[in-house]
């Protein structure tokens, strides 16, 4: 059985909007994860990356959001589908967490592979004048 009509576009990017205002709004993860986010846009934007530089960064901040996006999407369907407390649900939360936590990790190290050497270039005078 297939879905209904499609809506118009519109009506698309607002629904789309409403699901990332949501997140934004309930979970603390996301509104850390955009702090964080705006910090590396920062330092990124400070130390001149390159475009491919770029476009790693950018990557990894859009993999962590979305990771976090689609953990929301599995805790709230658990809980609308089993309010009461289950071994498999948990378990289901457990590895959805656990896949932010991976995502989150790989974009830290992405980012101190791509950061890492030209902030130490800048900072390396300054650490031998002491």
């Amino acid at each position: 059985m297939g879905r209904a009509s499609k809506q118009p576009l519109h009506e698309s990017f607002r629904h789309a909007a409403e699901g990332l205002f949501y997140v934004l709004r309930e979970e603390r993860n996301a509104r850390l994860h955009v702090l964080s986010a705006i910090a590396v846009l920062l330092v990124s934007a400070w130390l001149g990356l390159s475009v491919i530089e770029w476009a790693l960064i950018i990557a990894c901040i859009a993999l962590v959001f979305v990771g976090e996006m689609l953990n929301t999407v599995v805790e709230l369907t658990i809980d609308l589908m089993m309010p009461e407390i289950n071994p498999l649900a948990k378990h289901a939360k457990d590895v959805a967490a656990g896949a932010i936590l991976i995502a989150s990790l790989t974009a830290a190290v992405t980012g101190l592979l791509v950061l890492g050497p030209k902030v130490w270039l800048l900072l390396s005078p300054l650490l031998r004048w002491r």
